[in-house]
């Protein structure tokens, strides 16, 4: 058996050693990098934009495109670590002759190395950038910005691999659709059915425009700009609105919404009082706007009321906070709220409806899709819209509409609207929709 035995030293085994210990740094500070610029927070990240100078800004415009800059550091770090493998072998092969002890080589040659890469080029610099995320990214944003540059065209191939991949694999996971959502929360039990409507609501949350629940111009109650002092305390007392717009001649001319609590301190005055000082600059959102985006907005610009303009510019209406949260939790009354139901059941298939009622209400209340009438509603947001939509013309009292498995019989109309509807409703078998 050939004992182990030393080479004969050779110059390029000392060159190759100080190489192994500029990577081994190299793959250090690479580790490092990829923790400290993926444990920048908010708080880090408000930090930076903050601060004047060139690295502050390296290190957001990194963190702009975060799978390019992962994928740089991870190409480097693994170019960089086949590399020291490879060096480490060559040198490690040129110093010992390991004859015919071959685990033994094996084991310095893979083990061993395989064991130092992971303490000084993996573990102790991930631990350090942890502590001192900020510092580290500091220390690494111009090396790393300069590798994204020179890996930029091998970073792109691989972000666009990996986009294919997870776009597959969201497709895949994403094949249960909002019915099937809600039909398994339908099989909940009866004890649930209070969660059941909360958890219905919220799966429904994002496919909801605002034009779907918004109060309509019809409805809304707003002040002209010129009215007197007490006869706006008149109609605040008689709306009971804690909030109410404020329009010049007319609705599509909204100047801006006044807040009763501004008025508070103003009561007391004579009919002279210039109120319109108090009034807040208005809020206004398209009509096609989702109501969990206009959530988001509420909570940024801590806001409760915003008007609903169409494409025109011309006033929609007006939706709140209130009408929002409504659609996850259910009605929220308060004492000043008037009851003003907007249908009633009488019996089992038959419901008598306020024809201003919403699509949108009108499905929830009778537990189907908004789909129903999705081919025949064109742009109409109440159920009196859908008939006109179905009959071209304004109907007349006791006339029958069908369509699909709804019988509509009108029962009140005056000349310009609808105002009440009898529904009624045929039973279909199980495999079909209404």
């Amino acid at each position: 058996m050939n004992p182990v035995t030393l080479l004969p030293f050779q110059p390029g085994v000392l060159v190759g050693g100080v190489i192994i210990l500029i990577l081994l740094a190299a793959s250090a500070l690479i580790s490092g990098s990829e923790v400290a610029f993926f444990s920048l927070g908010p708080r880090e990240k408000a930090n930076l934009e903050s601060r004047k100078g060139a690295t502050p800004r390296r290190i957001l415009k990194l963190l702009e495109k975060p799978e390019h800059l992962l994928a740089t550091i991870l190409i480097v770090n693994n170019l960089v670590n086949v590399g020291i493998v490879i060096l480490s072998t060559w040198v490690t092969g040129a110093v010992i002759n390991f004859g015919s002890h071959a685990v033994l080589g094996f084991l310095i040659q893979t083990v061993a190395i395989t064991f130092v890469i992971l303490l000084i080029g993996e573990i102790l610099p991930k631990v350090y950038a942890t502590r001192y995320a900020q510092r580290f990214a500091y220390l690494m944003a111009l090396p790393v910005t300069i590798l994204e540059v020179l890996f930029r065209s091998v970073t792109g191939v691989m972000v666009s691999s990996t986009s294919l991949v997870k776009k597959r694999l969201k497709e895949s996971a994403g094949s249960l659709s909002m019915d099937e959502l809600s039909h398994a929360l339908e099989l909940t039990g009866e004890e649930l059915k209070e969660d059941e409507q909360i958890l219905k609501g919220i799966v429904r949350f994002g496919n909801i425009d605002v034009s779907e629940i918004m109060q309509p111009r019809v409805d809304m109650v707003a002040v002209e700009i010129k009215t007197s002092f007490s006869e706006l305390l008149d109609t605040l007392m008689r709306s009971g609105f804690s909030r109410i717009p404020v329009f010049v001649e007319d609705m599509d001319h909204i100047k801006g919404i006044l807040f009763v609590k501004d008025l508070l301190p103003h009561f007391h005055k004579s009919g002279n009082f210039r109120w319109q000082s108090l009034i807040r600059p208005p809020y206004f959102i398209p009509e096609n706007k989702k109501i969990n985006d206009l959530l988001e907005e509420f909570q940024q610009h801590k806001i409760h009321l915003a008007m609903v303009v169409d494409e025109y510019g011309g006033t929609s209406g007006l939706i709140t906070l209130e009408d929002i949260l409504e659609e996850i939790v259910g009605e929220i009354s308060d004492e000043s709220d008037e009851e003003e139901p907007l249908f009633s059941q009488i019996d089992r298939h038959t419901y008598l409806f306020d024809a201003k009622i919403s699509v949108h209400d009108f499905c929830k209340i009778l537990n189907i899709p908004d789909e129903v009438f999705k081919e025949i509603r064109g742009e109409s947001e109440t159920l009196a819209g859908v008939i006109l939509e179905i009959r071209g013309e304004l109907p007349e009292i006791e006339e029958k509409i069908i369509f699909r498995n709804f019988t509509f019989v009108i029962k009140n109309v005056d000349d310009r609207r609808i105002k009440e509807i009898l529904v009624k409703i045929q039973e279909v078998s199980g495999n079909e929709s209404c």
